[in-house]
């Protein structure tokens, strides 16, 4: 008599790990969000890529170069609006850029998870609701945590660059167009393109592409269309003052 076949139990796969999908999401980002897709789970790409960002800020933020450079950096911003900078403003300011080695991370601990429930909202409302889209918050919201990898790599390059040259730096268009007057408008306009951010919003758009069945191409137009649309709103005010 033949031996009945036994069948082999198939060992159900968890897909790749947390350090793998985190590395994917730079080098394959599309194979990476089908992974994200199938098995949800942000709190680990949270913790590691918030406390990549935090860490970094904070260790740099405690020397004397960068609380100067964060402190000229405040100065210019505020002053670009039109805002004169009294004495007692002055202090103030002072007094936080002291506790800015606590009160940054502390920010990006509370508000980035805040902020990626924000944009999962508002991702979910019109791909998924007005759209007709099937996928859930927390899918929307796992993608959005593993692609705060790209944002902890834009925290590493920004931060020791900023303390090597005494200024706050990051890999904006303006880096392209030294000859241009600090002040003026298209200087402005093309330093506030971080090349990280576009980054982030085509890499999102193809997470958010693979959940909704949908073309990247479009989604990483409305992304980086309003991210641009937003640096040249924020040039046009801060070059008429």
């Amino acid at each position: 008599m033949a031996e009945a076949a036994v069948a082999l139990p198939v060992a159900d796969s968890k897909g790749p790990g947390l350090i793998a999908r985190l590395i994917g999401v730079i080098f394959s980002p599309r194979a990476t969000y089908q992974a994200v897709v199938a098995r949800p789970r942000a709190l680990g790409a949270l913790v590691i890529t918030v406390g990549i960002m935090a860490v970094t800020e904070g260790v740099f933020f405690t020397t004397p170069v960068m609380q100067e450079v964060l402190m000229d950096m405040q100065v210019k911003t505020i002053e670009s609006f039109g805002v004169n900078i009294s004495d007692q403003m002055y202090d103030q300011m002072e007094k936080g850029i002291a506790r800015a080695a606590y009160t940054t991370p502390l920010s990006l601990v509370i508000g980035i998870p805040i902020v990626a429930a924000i944009c999962a909202g508002i991702i979910m409302a019109i791909w998924g609701m007005l759209m007709g889209g099937t996928g859930s918050f927390r899918q929307v919201y796992a993608i959005l945590a593993h692609s705060g990898v790209i944002f902890a790599l834009s925290v590493l390059f920004a931060m020791p660059l900023s303390y090597a040259i005494h200024r706050m730096a990051g890999a904006n268009l303006g880096v392209f167009m030294p000859m241009l007057e600090e002040t003026s408008f298209l200087a402005r306009f093309l330093g506030a393109i971080d090349l990280f951010f576009v980054w982030w919003c085509v890499n999102v758009a193809i997470g958010v592409g693979v959940l909704f069945k949908r073309k990247t191409f479009g989604i990483a137009g409305t992304f980086v269309g309003l991210y641009v649309a937003v640096a040249l709103v924020l040039a046009i005010i801060r070059s008429g003052n």
